[in-house]
């Protein structure tokens, strides 16, 4: 306790209660073991600081343009949030009434995906779209050796077709369940999966292909259509049904209501499956994401667990199992709450400045677009040739000191020594918001142009976290 303070108390017996308590009370400047569990108790108040005041070290998530993840969501949707985040999602039976929302929710998506059949669907929440992928890619499996098995054929070395710019999911789903991933190369001509020479690939022990309706790393769209008829090709010569699950993560969630003329979900037969996650452009705090099969012979059954419901049974798919019920809440909020037409105006005006910022950001000399943020409202760039004494690395280095987080990265595989940095524009960069990002570039650059040596650091030129 400090004399000041002792001095304070002893002239007023009412200063111990005008002070702030939490950094002013005795023991506060008491260290604590990093990697242990305290022996005594301690003031709530002051834990509540602790644990505060280190998360500020954390940058703001409103500034994160790294990101997909929504990082803004309204009052009624927080006070949603705090009345149910102590129901357990897994726990249909003690909780139905979220049980049935859960039910409506995938349902509408399904819906919003034009399903063919609404008499024959199946679908359900998961953790958030990698989850949704991960069952996805599991009923394409089970599905492809439940057929061979018919066929008295092996179910051994299965493989799965994805592009090389997929999310570390798909890595993941391969690893964990023992299926040979076959990666299309990203290049210049083919910077997405489009059908290209996806003969090369095919075969008797392919057990899907993944189409991406957003790419991690520069926001493009897959041609779900154009890949679709090319699997038609290959049947016709070959025998070969292969389907088609669509990573719909960002995509799945604005396609629908900024660009309804594109053809990508269940209106083509092949695609069996399609995920999204609801805390990216579904505009949900995470985490929440969906997948919904297109029929009830799209997803084996031998995946699915019943559970005791309103005197019912209600199928269930999941690989976690306790979770929070209320991002399934705040989805059907939001479902609620916007509508087509309030989706269709936030996913809009999130293009629109991410259409402004590439189009200005594609002025300066020193950028050339790789794309322009006209699909999911996510654009990178790349350097132009030239000498210079930086890179997309320094530039980012340099944001992140103003607080912005605007990630480089290389390209995958085939363009891996092409180093791009990308802008993911969620509803909570305004048009005015965007023009002090603007300004911050614009500085940057031209510190960074001024330049007549390198700068003397090291900076790790590695990947991103997706």
């Amino acid at each position: 306790m400090s004399e000041l303070y002792r001095a304070a108390i002893a002239a007023d017996d009412s200063a111990e209660f005008s002070i702030n308590p939490v950094f002013t009370r005795p023991g506060e400047a008491t260290t604590l073991a990093k990697y242990e569990i305290p022996e005594g108790m301690m003031d709530p108040d002051t834990a509540y600081q602790i644990v505060h005041d280190a998360a500020m070290l954390d940058g703001n998530a409103r500034l994160n343009l790294a990101t997909f993840v929504s990082t803004w969501m309204d009052d009624n949707a927080k006070r949603l949030h705090l009345e149910s985040a102590d129901k357990n999602m897994i726990d249909k039976d003690e909780y139905p009434a979220t049980a049935e929302i859960e039910d409506r929710c995938w349902r509408m998506l399904a819906d919003l995906w034009n399903i063919p059949d609404k008499s024959d669907m199946i679908g359900t929440s998961t953790i958030g779209s990698s989850e949704a992928c991960m069952l996805g890619g599991l009923a394409l499996k089970r599905r492809w050796q439940e057929r061979r098995r018919v066929e008295g054929a092996s179910t051994e070395r299965p493989n799965l077709i994805l592009s090389a710019g997929v999310q570390v999911v798909w890595e993941k789903f391969c690893n964990y369940w023992d299926v040979e991933a076959r990666y299309v190369p990203v290049t210049e001509d083919h910077l997405v999966l489009d059908g290209f020479e996806l003969e090369k690939y095919v075969d008797e022990n392919t057990i899907g292909v993944v189409a991406i309706l957003g790419q991690t790393y520069t926001g493009l769209y897959e041609p779900v259509q154009q890949i679709a008829a090319k699997l038609d090709e290959i049947q016709a010569a070959t025998g070969l049904d292969v389907r088609i699950h669509v990573d719909g993560a960002s995509g799945a969630m604005v396609a629908p209501f900024c660009q309804p003329d594109l053809v990508w979900d269940f209106r083509i037969d092949r695609v069996n499956s399609i995920s999204t996650s609801g805390h990216k452009y579904g505009l949900v705090y995470p985490g929440v994401g969906w997948v919904v099969w297109r029929s009830k012979a799209a997803c084996p059954e031998s995946l699915i667990f019943h559970v005791s419901y309103l005197g019912g049974s209600m199928p269930t798919l999941a690989l976690n199992f306790s979770r929070p019920g209320s991002q399934v809440l705040l989805q059907f909020y939001q479902f609620l709450r916007l509508g087509r037409a309030g989706y269709r105006a936030v996913q809009q005006e999130a293009i629109d400045v991410a259409t402004y910022l590439s189009g200005e950001i594609a002025k300066m000399n020193d950028f050339a677009l790789i794309s322009a943020g006209d699909t999911i409202p996510v654009f990178a760039w790349k350097l132009t040739a030239g000498s210079r004494y930086w890179d997309l690395y320094d530039l980012a280095d340099r944001l992140r000191m103003r607080g912005w987080l605007v990630p480089a990265y290389p390209m995958p595989d085939d363009l891996a020594d092409v180093v791009v940095q990308r802008i993911v524009v969620r509803s909570d960069l305004s048009r005015d918001r965007a023009e002090y990002l603007l300004t911050a570039i614009r500085e940057e650059v031209a510190f960074l142009d001024g330049l007549t040596a390198p700068l003397p650091r090291e900076v790790k030129r590695q990947g991103f976290a997706h």
